[in-house]
């Protein structure tokens, strides 16, 4: 007897198609191209393909990745609420993929004496850029709210921060969040410069202090506009300075 299959509501006839085709093409170990979801589901058009895709993963359907030319996931209890059989190995791969994170990689952070915008540049990088990280690695906080920048000088270093490493930071809306003591991403807009640093506020103004012995702590008077853009929760070392 066959099963019938259930509709939910917004999914049409080639909806239902490339669902149950995304499904059973994972039992190869790896998902589908654009083009090879076109051929089995009757559509000419890889953009009328990506159309239909766009929308499943607006409905939480499907997960996808632009970057790579196979980067298109269904999630299996999506499927399985709607009665098509859920193959093992994509039931592996969608864990695997709600497993990691993507965050947004913003740009560069000066990690010396403040350096200015754009050589220390919070669009440096391109939209699409992120770096994926295990989720389990995160605090288990709200992650929406996360942000990269690649460090560029040696000011932390004591703090296990160099240059070329790159800093997980959570957005800070305004300076009252950020505590004694913790390292943070800050702009000076008068001067149109970013640093990374310890934060301290001091009795007529902030001390932002390196974790290196040869540099000096940078004094900002209470007047002058500083901005916290984020603090830092994670460090992920450069490949070439691991030892």
């Amino acid at each position: 007897m066959m099963m019938m299959v259930r509709k939910s509501k917004g999914l049409g006839e080639r909806h239902m198609k490339i669902l149950e085709f995304l499904a059973k093409h994972q039992d190869k170990g790896y998902p589908p191209s654009i083009r090879e979801i076109g051929e089995e589901t009757g559509i000419s058009s890889t953009s009328v393909v990506n159309y239909y895709l766009n929308q499943l993963e607006k409905w939480g359907y499907i997960k996808r990745d632009r970057k790579i030319s196979r980067g298109v996931l269904a999630m299996p209890d999506k499927l399985a609420e709607l009665s098509i059989n859920v193959p093992v190995a994509l039931q592996d791969a969608a864990q695997k993929a709600l497993d990691s994170l993507r965050i947004p990689m913003l740009g560069r952070i000066g990690a010396s004496q403040p350096m200015p915008v754009p050589a220390s540049d919070f669009n440096y990088y391109d939209a699409e850029d992120a770096v994926e990280i295990a989720s389990s690695l995160l605090p288990a906080r709200n992650t929406q709210d996360l942000f990269a920048l690649q460090v560029q000088g040696d000011s932390m270093i004591d703090a296990m921060v160099n240059d070329g490493d790159i800093v997980i930071m959570r957005k800070i809306d305004n300076n009252s969040q950020a505590k004694n003591g913790d390292m943070v991403a800050i702009w000076l807009s008068d001067e149109n410069t970013t640093t990374l640093k310890y934060f301290y506020k001091e009795k007529d103004g902030y001390r932002l202090q390196p974790a290196n012995p040869t540099m000096a702590p940078i004094y900002i008077e209470k007047h002058r506009p500083l901005e916290i853009k984020g603090k830092v929760v994670m460090v992920i070392r450069s490949l070439d300075k691991r030892i």
